[in-house]
């Protein structure tokens, strides 16, 4: 039998004190899509919701903000897993409140592209008990990205990327696809900001396209990343003439 709910229902940032912790000139508030999700708050269905946008739109800082409010540390890991390098995450984490369901698992992950290594070294110094953890520094970027897949990925609950595609081919993305079907199918809910089209075409997910109108749903044929990939794709002398001349 499915969840009722899915662990995630909402997030919004509660009026008092809103504007103590995100003042309204400063940083990450003077991102459209996050001052959006300040004022409207954002609704998570059940299932997949991929963030689709240009660098610096805000689809990570949002992605990385939920994480934090739902317990994961903002460097990536399970629930429950800490480890730092350099503090660098937005205040919108601390200022955000979810809105969970009902009989929904508290168990996630955050799988952050850029500090992965960070938690390959947390894995090696906290390993779990009775069991052999994979030596994950001696593989190779994408290698030890498909065995966090295969190992991570198998519990119902709430899972947060942020541009996972980093470190896979083609063949690997399709495989994320896969794994991600694979727990949204046993009642989890998954959360990733993505550049890639192959992710964003995976059947039945929430596509929100995060630009200067802050987020709006729309559908693949719809996406401006996936406009761009076909006009490169079908002529990519016409796009390199310009980066090149």
């Amino acid at each position: 039998m499915g969840l009722v709910q899915p662990p995630v229902v909402g997030v919004s940032v509660p009026r008092e004190g809103r504007a103590e912790k995100l003042p309204l000139r400063q940083w990450p508030m003077t991102v459209p899509a996050v001052e959006h999700v300040v004022r409207r708050g954002l609704d998570l269905a059940p299932g997949v919701t991929f963030l689709v946008g240009e660098n610096g739109s805000g689809k990570s800082t949002i992605v990385e903000a939920v994480a934090e409010a739902y317990g994961l540390g903002v460097e990536g890991g399970s629930t429950g897993a800490r480890h730092t390098t350099r503090p660098s995450e937005s205040p919108l984490g601390a200022a955000l409140e979810l809105r969970r369901g009902i009989g929904a698992p508290r168990w996630g992950f955050f799988l952050r592209a850029e500090t992965m290594h960070g938690f390959y070294t947390y894995l090696e110094d906290n390993p779990r008990p009775n069991r052999t953890e994979p030596r994950l520094h001696e593989m190779s970027h994408g290698e030890s990205f498909l065995e966090v897949l295969r190992t991570r990925f198998s519990s119902p609950g709430f899972y947060c990327l942020d541009e996972p595609e980093a470190a896979l081919s083609f063949s690997s993305t399709l495989g994320l696809v896969s794994a991600l079907a694979e727990v949204t199918a046993g009642g989890g809910q998954v959360l990733c900001a993505t550049h890639s089209p192959v992710l964003a075409a995976m059947p039945g997910a929430t596509l929100l396209e995060v630009g200067p109108w802050g987020l709006r749903r729309t559908t693949w044929e719809d996406l401006e990343l996936v406009e761009h990939w076909r006009a490169y794709l079908a002529d990519p002398q016409r796009y390199l003439r310009h980066v090149l001349g």
